[in-house]
């Protein structure tokens, strides 16, 4: 038997290679399908299926991609609604890759089609080896219900599936759809794979034996949507997506939106005066970029070279954000940003001559913040442009400073006079003797 787990680490997907006897089958596939070319030549196997766990809405399939360029079938739970040639997954079915069995497992919860899969290999015994979770059971933790129906109908759903999942053997190996940084799940670990038996006993959302407190806690969970996966959903779900085109230099932007990619200190020192900043080595880029970008509108990427700009467009496809009109590079734009370090913090704070706006998300906010700071998380900055504009200059503050640049940008590409801390943050603040508080809830 050949298989190869593959991690995207950027949005904490991961995807999945089994085969055997010449045929092999990718479960749920990136839209860069390369990797699994590579992969099935180099074991010289054909892929003959891909295998969807669910309608994904947080990546771009690449099924479309194979199936189109490759003739791979693809196969989903007919809950799934596609507007594709497909082929209908049930729980209880079996697939035959050489002396590889592929078992179904209809598992909703995360979402109403959502499947596992068993993995057996006939050449070591009739009991399954392995399961692949998808967006269900995680190392650590357990998928988010809220994506795709109402939480409560999503979690109790899930609490069942979870149930079929724990009637495995405990020896049964788990691969899961996605690891830490991923936002289908909080407390998931950074591992790429474990047990039902170690999840059985250390996997906290396992240890619910009654529905109802299931719901209570699973439901209430706070976590933002990404405003693209609706959007996400419908291209995984709609008319095959086939290759992008090639990615060419522009001579200018025109009035496209330009995104620079480029590192926070790179973009400070000069820029083009309208451009966003989502440096492409800070973590999660793809899916910053989809918190801060229009889908519909063209962009221009703004790179330091020809190779970092393809890197950033591949990881723009891989969230959905196909309308991309080329790249630029070359000299830096007139536009600047003048960072603030926290000895420069202290003293404009205390003479109070600034706004400082924390663009961290509430659950970071929660752990200590500095007072008087207003907090807007950077995904939602835009959306406060008015009410920060007259408000003097705005300095933004996070953890490492790639948000804090994030927003910064975006608040001097509408007018407003702003300032990012750079290569620190709120908790260097908090080590260096500098005030904060905690939340706290009422009785704690």
């Amino acid at each position: 038997m050949i298989f190869r787990q593959f991690l995207d680490e950027g949005l904490g997907c991961a995807s999945y290679l089994v085969g055997d006897e010449g045929v092999a089958a990718i479960i749920d596939p990136a839209y860069a399908i390369e990797q699994y070319l590579d992969e099935a030549e180099r074991h010289g196997v054909r892929i003959e299926r891909v295998l969807e766990t669910h309608n994904h809405a947080d990546h771009l399939s690449g099924h479309g991609r194979l199936a189109l360029d490759h003739g791979a079938t693809v196969a989903i739970h007919a809950a799934a609604e596609p507007e594709y040639d497909y082929e209908p997954l049930a729980d209880g079915d079996e697939l035959a890759l050489g002396q590889v069995r592929i078992g179904v497992i209809h598992t909703p919860g995360h979402r109403p089609e959502h499947c596992c899969f068993t993995v057996t290999d006939l050449s070591r015994g009739d009991e399954p080896w392995m399961v692949l979770t998808g967006d269900s059971l995680f190392v650590g933790d357990a998928a988010r219900p809220d994506l795709a129906v109402e939480a409560r109908e999503g979690a109790e759903g899930l609490f069942h599936s979870l149930r079929r999942l724990l009637e495995l053997p405990d020896g049964v190996e788990v691969y899961p759809g996605h690891v830490a940084g991923s936002l289908c799940g909080a407390g998931m670990s950074s591992k790429g794979s474990t047990t039902i038996g170690f999840e059985r006993r250390f996997n906290r959302a396992l240890g619910f034996t009654d529905v109802a407190d299931f719901i209570a806690d699973s439901a209430g969970r706070n976590a933002p949507r990404p405003p693209n996966m609706e959007r996400i959903v419908a291209l995984n779900k709609g008319p095959f997506v086939g290759a992008p085109d090639e990615l060419k230099p522009l001579a200018d932007a025109g009035s496209m939106t330009i995104l620079d990619v480029r590192l926070a200190d790179q973009f400070a020192a000069g820029h083009d005066p309208a451009a966003i900043n989502v440096p492409l080595a800070s973590s999660s880029f793809g899916t910053k970029a989809g918190f801060v970008l229009d889908a519909d509108d063209p962009v221009a990427i703004r790179a330091s070279s020809g190779e970092e700009a393809q890197d950033a467009a591949r990881a723009l496809r891989a969230v959905g954000l196909l309308n991309i009109a080329g790249y630029l590079t070359g000299p830096d734009g007139k536009a600047h940003l003048d960072p603030v370090d926290l000895d420069e913090l202290e003293r404009l704070l205390s003479s109070g001559e600034i706004e400082l706006v924390d663009v961290r998300e509430t659950d970071e906010r929660n752990h200590g913040y500095i007072p008087e700071s207003l907090h807007i998380p950077y995904r939602r900055i835009g959306a406060c442009v008015d009410e920060l504009r007259g408000n003097g200059t705005v300095v933004t503050i996070c953890e490492s400073g790639s948000r804090a640049s994030t927003a910064a940008s975006i608040l001097q590409a509408a007018g407003v006079d702003a300032r990012p801390v750079l290569g620190t943050g709120v908790s260097a603040w908090r080590d260096r003797g500098g005030e904060c508080v905690e939340f706290r809830r009422c009785g704690s």
